[in-house]
């Protein structure tokens, strides 16, 4: 059974976020903050739930803390806030978040996206252990209105056989693009697949790509 860690210093929040989960999920809550961090690296959880305002300490600050930290970085975290707007939102999507789901929380939507994240990690996870490389890449295909595209992003951390990065184009999931390692020229290194697909409403979404075919050198092999 999947694991869930819930970080709220709203106990009747947390009471109810583990009534809606707990037939799905093993629960872990805390409502300090201070103590998120050990407990992910004592349970570590499949999906972490966050709240934004909580006395003392800033979620904002754990949601870096938790996307950045190599050992907890590739657990997707999801905020549950009562604070509403685009901003916030983006925010949080440049912290690294991987979802973003305002109180009252619509449980049936959030089902699903907790569904959807532990799917496509099953399918990463497959592919092998990632490492945090920055390379710079060229994406070329087509999105979601049809269009083909060419645009220059950086890996946030990469694996043998995929990567994660963030690109102002809007990819639908299952969409293949072809990759381009950016040295002293574009260098061909195949083709890849989007297996995930992070905050896809926002104006710079994070993809999870599985490579589907090797046509040159890659960065691990």
């Amino acid at each position: 059974m999947a694991k869930i860690l819930i970080v709220d210093d709203d106990e009747a929040m947390r009471r109810l976020v583990r009534l809606n989960l707990v037939d799905a999920y093993e629960i872990f809550d805390t409502g300090q903050p201070e103590q998120a961090l050990s407990l992910a690296l004592e349970h570590k959880p499949d999906v972490i739930l966050l709240d934004l305002r909580m006395p003392g300490y800033s979620g904002f600050e754990l949601c870096k803390t938790f996307t950045s930290f190599s050992a907890t970085q590739l657990i997707p975290v999801f905020i549950i806030s009562g604070e509403a707007g685009a901003k916030t939102k983006d925010f949080c999507h440049d912290l690294g978040a991987s979802g973003y789901f305002e109180k009252p929380v619509n449980f049936d939507a959030l089902r699903s996206a907790l569904a959807q994240s532990l799917q496509n990690r099953r399918q990463e996870r497959r592919n092998g252990i990632r490492v945090g490389l920055r390379v710079p890449l060229k994406l070329s295909g087509t999105d979601l209105r049809e269009k083909d595209f060419g645009v220059l992003t950086t890996t946030e951390n990469a694996g043998k056989n995929g990567f994660l990065c963030a690109c102002a184009i809007a990819l639908p999931v299952d969409a293949i693009v072809r990759v381009h390692l950016l040295r002293a020229q574009a260098e061909d290194a195949g083709l890849a697949r989007i297996v995930r697909s992070e905050l896809a409403e926002t104006e710079y979404p994070r993809y999870g790509l599985t490579f589907t075919e090797k046509t040159g050198d890659w960065v691990l092999q």
